[in-house]
């Protein structure tokens, strides 16, 4: 009964032996160099993080990469054998890629290795991950894109089978340290948060994302508006794409369904004492801050320059008309996935106003975070 209700599918090709020692070879002589000073670390303006590519970073179908990585042209490669990915690099602006992989434990994984490369300067670089999510559509529809002001970890918990929980439960999913749903929620404290399971990101610098890119128009299409129009009981899921706000709930299990769907919206407003409101869930995000949190303690990033931008793929429950298992095979065979282009391309069009605009203004913001003032 965890989270993450994203439509991926990552069909990376495997590398052969040789081209993993080849990579090994280049990424450690040029770490040797690099940390002895032979070559001066490339300044990083902008990071984009992708959890997934469907097949090849260019030439097929996209999937959360291969937009960036042609339109921002991300032409050098930096071969990263510890990671998922090689980072993909226009060294002329300072933006960069990298594909974490799918789940927390790839996340994770990835942005530690990137950021404790010395190939790179992050001292001073935003971080802005961009992906595909569900969205709950008592909240928003597909195609949306939505900026996250928290991000809520659904992994870390105690977790009874449903069969056997106490009958006034409403779940058998509660908080690590208490012994029953929802206890203690007084003593939440929503900006220090120890076993990380809550993140507060830069609400200033989320809300100037959101006010630059609100007005961004959308991709639609026929294959949309009929599936969200099953939806006959919510107004926000039968609306046309847009971009707002809201929380995130991270964690490496899909779930589907409208039973776990409130599980989320009540998860998440215990994480956050009411301030957030679950909209978008995946797998990676908690992850990422993590791993932020650490280099950001040793001096390596500033995790004050995270943006998060879900994009929405799917529904996180079924209509009226189905079951969750019924919709949820739906899913899997294509049909809920109508809006997985449209979502891939809100993603760019949204996230990359973003980017341009910091690397345009990179005199101001390498040392003013934006909406700080």
């Amino acid at each position: 009964m965890s989270t993450a209700k994203n439509s991926r599918n990552s069909a990376f090709r495997k590398p052969t032996v040789l081209a993993v020692l080849i990579g090994l070879v280049i990424s450690v002589l040029s770490t040797h160099a690099y940390a002895n000073g032979e070559e001066k670390p490339m300044e990083v303006k902008v990071v984009v993080i992708s959890m997934f590519e469907i097949g090849d970073d260019e030439g097929d179908a996209p999937g959360e990469f291969q937009l960036w990585k042609a339109r921002q042209k991300l032409t050098t490669k930096y071969p990263l054998p510890h990671g998922f990915h090689d980072v993909y690099a226009n060294t002329e602006t300072g933006v960069i890629g990298i594909v974490t992989g799918m789940g927390t434990a790839r996340a994770s994984a990835a942005i530690m290795a990137l950021g404790l490369d010395p190939r790179f300067d992050l001292s001073k670089a935003y971080w802005l991950v961009a992906g595909i999510a569900g969205v709950d559509p008592a909240d928003n529809t597909i195609g949306s894109a939505i900026w996250t002001d928290y991000v809520v970890d659904g992994d870390l918990a105690h977790h009874i089978d449903a069969r056997e929980i106490p009958s006034q439960w409403p779940t058998g999913y509660f908080p690590l340290f208490t012994h029953e749903p929802y206890e203690n929620a007084e003593s939440v404290d929503v900006n220090n948060s120890p076993n990380g399971e809550v993140y507060t990101l830069n609400l200033p610098l989320a809300k100037w994302a959101y006010s630059l890119t609100k007005d961004t128009k959308l991709l639609n299409n026929e294959a949309m508006d009929t599936l969200r129009a099953k939806y006959t009981l919510s107004p926000n899921a039968k609306a046309l794409p847009n971009v707002s706000m809201g929380a995130h709930l991270s964690a490496s299990t899909f779930w589907h369904g409208e039973k776990l769907n409130t599980w989320a919206n009540d998860w998440v407003a215990y994480w956050t004492q009411d301030k957030g409101n679950f909209v978008t869930s995946g797998m990676e995000d908690s992850a990422t801050l993590q791993s932020l949190t650490y280099l950001d303690n040793a001096g390596l990033v500033d995790k004050e320059r995270l943006m998060i931008l879900r994009t929405a793929s799917n529904f996180t429950m079924q209509p009226p008309s189905l079951g969750a298992a019924q919709n949820l095979k739906l899913e899997s065979s294509g049909e809920g996935y109508a809006a997985m282009g449209a979502a891939i391309e809100a993603a760019y069009n949204v996230g990359s106003g973003v980017v341009n605009a910091i690397v345009e203004n990179w005199d101001s913001a390498k040392h003013t975070i934006p909406g700080s003032d």
